[in-house]
């Protein structure tokens, strides 16, 4: 089994493995298409179809373009299932990306909920 080890962006503290494929995860998702100077394929459009009517098409492709990102920039996972939630009650309007993936490297089974929008 492979072991990551990188930087939590927020604490700046050594995470590990599932975490640092969470972590990721939530930047590719995050990051608009284009905005890195270095690297313009990076990152997806997902940011922009953040506020768009949530109908079954925006829904569509926003799953499309989560697949297509995360299969462009992190092969250490293998998508197995990716879902659009929307928040209920206290949280209507929150947006998530339910993801069900498996590591590449032993098939070990992986689930994430990316947030999106609170």
């Amino acid at each position: 089994m492979s072991s990551y080890t990188g930087m939590d962006a927020a604490t700046g503290r050594a995470i590990h493995d599932d975490d640092h494929i969470r972590q990721s995860i939530a930047r590719i998702l995050t990051t608009p298409r284009s905005s890195r100077i270095e690297r313009r394929e990076f990152g997806s459009i997902l940011p922009d179809l953040i506020d768009r009517p949530l109908n079954g098409k925006t829904r569509m492709q926003a799953m499309a373009t989560t697949v297509m990102a995360l299969a462009a920039w992190e092969p250490r996972i293998e998508l197995t299932r990716v879902l659009l939630q929307t928040g209920t009650g206290a949280a209507a309007g929150a947006l998530t990306i339910d993801i069900d993936a498996r590591r590449r490297a032993g098939g070990q089974p992986l689930q994430f909920a990316i947030p999106l929008r609170s």
